[in-house]
């Protein structure tokens, strides 16, 4: 009886976060030289290009976009933009669907999944275009 006392305890613990949180290599192998498109609850939220060098080009959709850079800090992917210098830390994990990205520097606001990934660049208007 305590045996199986044991054992439903053991199921019940939550299994660490850690686990299956993509390192700066194994983010790096699957998403270089790629775009991902990703949503947030059921909606579009955005498109990352992530290029030589661990350079990154980002886009809220909108046609205009962001350069940057990522590295890894402490297990975490962390993303400076040229017009946002603040680091913005994430934690990546890779299901059967694709990417799982969860905003760190407040875990209860961001959560995206990646809807698809293309070879194809990121289309991005040049500065003050029509203008």
């Amino acid at each position: 009886m305590r045996k199986i006392f044991l054992s439903l305890c053991l199921l019940t613990l939550p299994l660490p976060a850690s686990a299956d949180v993509m390192d700066a290599g194994e983010f790096e192998a699957y998403t270089k030289g790629k775009t991902f498109y990703y949503g947030s609850r059921g909606e579009p939220y955005g498109a990352e290009e992530y290029l030589a060098n661990r350079r990154v080009r980002w886009t809220f959709l909108d046609g205009k976009c962001q350069e940057g850079v990522w590295y890894e800090d402490d297990g975490l992917i962390c993303f400076v933009y040229d017009n946002q210098p603040d680091p913005q830390c994430w934690s990546f994990t890779r299901r059967s669907g694709g990417l799982i990205a969860q905003f760190e520097n407040d875990p209860a606001q961001t959560e995206l999944y990646e809807v698809r990934q293309t070879d194809e660049p990121l289309m991005c208007m040049g500065p003050d275009v029509g203008v």
